[in-house]
């Protein structure tokens, strides 16, 4: 549900319906085979949910009342409703917003990009493509779409389309400018999709299945599993949006100059850029590598994170005020460890034998197709990708898992699909909203061409990602 959904009611109003769905869950009575601790958690974790979607507060304040609640209303004792500050993928995510904030702070982002714009900028296709190719290079280390979208792409594709004359105010080459910021907004999405730090709802997806089915996969799995549809999703994309569109302007040197001229400004790079280069490369070399190495990959980034500490890169004030890092530790490691808990409560297993007499008979391929299509559907309702997967992973996944499919396969799809519902809308996810209100594409364009580029990311994670899937033995 987006904000604008919310406007007709008070944060007081949306605070209440989230306790009153709350308290009609605890005063029902627990069906026969759910212990009254397992519903008391159910009704407690559903609020939490609905708090997310309704957002009466910040997630972060809304998951710490929920975190009070549980030992007071005897549903936890305090170290169980505090275990999920020690999983070691929620620091995994932490650490890796300190590499975005590297990123923005050292410039490092801007000047890959310029750095490809200046010798590929020549056409609005290969503009997009350029872009396409630098969110390629920053995604692996800033799982935020937010920080990596709004503080690094939109800018720069907002500076092309101001250098080329494509102006919202003066109605000129509009085409071009939707053309373009369309582009770069499905390249964020698309990388998120690829990289399991390329967004911290793939880390969640990761870590509820951790907890729920005592199954994750490394960052150099998912990686593998996932390259070859998200490369052709990358090449097929800004081709296909450039034939919906249709840009005005199909050449623009104005571009490469543009490019040229904000390295010129920038200088050489700096020795920061420099470190953090080498940064860069070590962690990527030793994420890919975890199952050689044996090192977490969440202390590969800490690792990282402490590079750039000693190396002046960061100061602590950095870390200290990365808002977004430490508001996703406090959520995160409150929610997964509630859902973690509905599973040891019994709860899931009793889910799962009640939905598996409902789809009786049906092969579990049928029904991963099914329901994949609904889940990612289901995002109309959603403006977090977070929310999505802690309002429809959990209950999704135990469905398929106790119908037979592995639980790597249902991971992998409904981590990437969840990305890949950003489309949709206008308000998908947190950076939708940046590039959408750049103002060259109407709310109803936007709908239709977010439809269609949704259903060929479902094509091809189905017909592409499936059988890559099985390929590698994770399915």
């Amino acid at each position: 549900m987006s904000d604008s959904n919310n406007q007709g009611l008070s944060p007081l109003v949306r605070g209440l319906m989230c306790v009153a769905i709350g308290a009609i869950i605890w005063f029902i009575p627990a069906p026969a085979g759910v212990t009254a601790q397992a519903w008391g958690l159910l009704a407690v974790f559903i609020a939490t949910i609905a708090g997310f979607i309704l957002q009466p507060m910040p997630i972060g304040a809304i998951a710490l009342i929920a975190l009070t609640l549980l030992p007071i209303l005897g549903i936890m004792k305090t170290g169980e409703a505090l275990a999920g500050f020690s999983n070691t993928t929620i620091w995994l995510i932490v650490s890796a917003f300190m590499f975005a904030e590297g990123f923005i702070k050292t410039g490092l982002g801007k000047r890959i990009s310029y750095m490809l714009l200046s010798k590929f900028g020549s056409s609005t296709l290969r503009v997009a493509y350029v872009m396409s190719a630098a969110d390629f290079v920053i995604a692996p280390f800033t799982p935020s779409n937010t920080a990596r979208g709004g503080g690094i792409i939109f800018p720069i594709v907002r500076s092309i389309t101001s250098a080329i004359g494509a102006d919202v105010d003066k109605k000129t080459n509009m085409r071009t400018g939707a053309f373009l910021m369309f582009s770069a907004y499905a390249a964020v999405i698309t990388s998120a999709c690829i990289f399991l730090t390329g967004a911290s709802n793939n880390v969640l997806c990761n870590t509820l299945a951790q907890e729920i089915f005592g199954t994750s996969i490394g960052w150099g799995d998912w990686f593998l599993a996932c390259i070859i549809p998200g490369l052709i999703l990358t090449v097929a994309t800004p081709y296909i949006l450039y034939k919906l569109i249709n840009p005005e302007l199909k050449n623009t040197p104005e571009t490469m100059e543009l490019a040229k001229r904000e390295l010129s400004e920038m200088g050489p790079m700096s020795t920061k850029e420099i470190i953090l280069s080498f940064i860069f490369v070590i962690a990527l070399i030793m994420w890919a590598t975890g199952s050689y190495h044996g090192i977490d990959s969440a202390f590969v980034a800490l690792l990282g994170l402490s590079a750039m500490l000693l190396t002046g890169i960061l100061n602590w004030s950095d870390v200290a005020h990365q808002h977004a890092a430490w508001d996703v530790l406090v959520w995160m490691g409150v929610l997964v460890n509630m859902a973690a808990f509905l599973s040891k409560f019994g709860l899931m297993k009793w889910f799962a034998g009640v939905m598996a007499a409902q789809f009786a008979g049906m092969e579990w391929m049928m029904m991963l197709i099914v329901l994949s299509i609904i889940y990612t559907m289901a995002h109309y309702l959603l403006a977090s990708n977070s929310a999505h997967i802690m309002a429809l992973f959990a209950a999704f996944a135990t469905i398929l898992v106790a119908a037979g499919a592995p639980v790597l396969g249902v991971l992998i799809l409904f981590g990437a699909l969840c990305n890949s519902a950003s489309f949709l809308t206008h308000y998908g996810c947190g950076v939708t909203p940046i590039f959408f209100g750049a103002g060259f594409m109407g709310q109803g364009e936007w709908w239709k061409i977010g439809f269609i580029i949704t259903v060929l990311h479902i094509v091809v994670w189905m017909g592409v990602g499936l059988p890559v899937m099985k390929v590698i033995g994770m399915l």
